[in-house]
């Protein structure tokens, strides 16, 4: 049997009107995304991309989206991807784009990348305040998530030690 290769494309909704983000669905996404796909490339985009294409991901109040496609076609997807410049839902049209963030190949490095590039919008959003209070709410965010995920690496790493110890007699 054969597998097929597919590409994940990270992207994040940028609109000014939260009620965009808050009133999305997968399928509406998906939906709109192979509908530009089509205007954009034609019939033979619309059927290269419509096989393996689908919204693995969606978070609504971040508006970070994980799309799925084919390795062969991705770049279809991602050169109409800056096409899409409104989102229609339930009767509205809210104006918006997609900015694609990484291009990975498995859903691990790609949440990987999206780790580092929060950290680093936290880091600006840091620099940016202009008050003490908002800055000591920052650096305690950044430090509880630091703490958090040292104290997950502690705790693989003493399961593992535990498993090696358990092994050996």
């Amino acid at each position: 049997m054969v597998r097929f290769k597919h590409r994940y494309l990270l992207c994040e909704l940028v609109s000014e009107d939260a009620r965009c983000r808050l009133s999305l669905d997968d399928r509406v996404l998906g939906g709109l995304v192979r509908d530009t796909i089509a205007r954009v490339h034609g019939t033979f985009g619309a059927a290269a991309c419509s096989v393996g294409f689908a919204v693995r991901y969606l978070n609504a109040y971040t508006g970070v989206v994980l799309l799925r496609c084919r390795k062969d076609f991705y770049q279809l997807v991602w050169s109409a991807l800056p096409f899409i410049t409104h989102l229609e839902n339930k009767g509205h049209r809210y104006p918006c784009f997609l900015n694609t963030l990484h291009v990975g190949g498995t859903i691990r490095t790609c949440q990987k990348f999206l780790i580092q590039y929060n950290r680093r919008q936290l880091l600006i959003l840091l620099q940016n305040c202009t008050d003490e209070g908002e800055r000591e709410a920052i650096r305690k965010s950044v430090s509880r998530s630091c703490l958090l995920e040292k104290e997950s690496a502690e705790e693989l790493s003493d399961s593992a030690g535990e498993e090696a110890v358990e092994a050996m007699e």
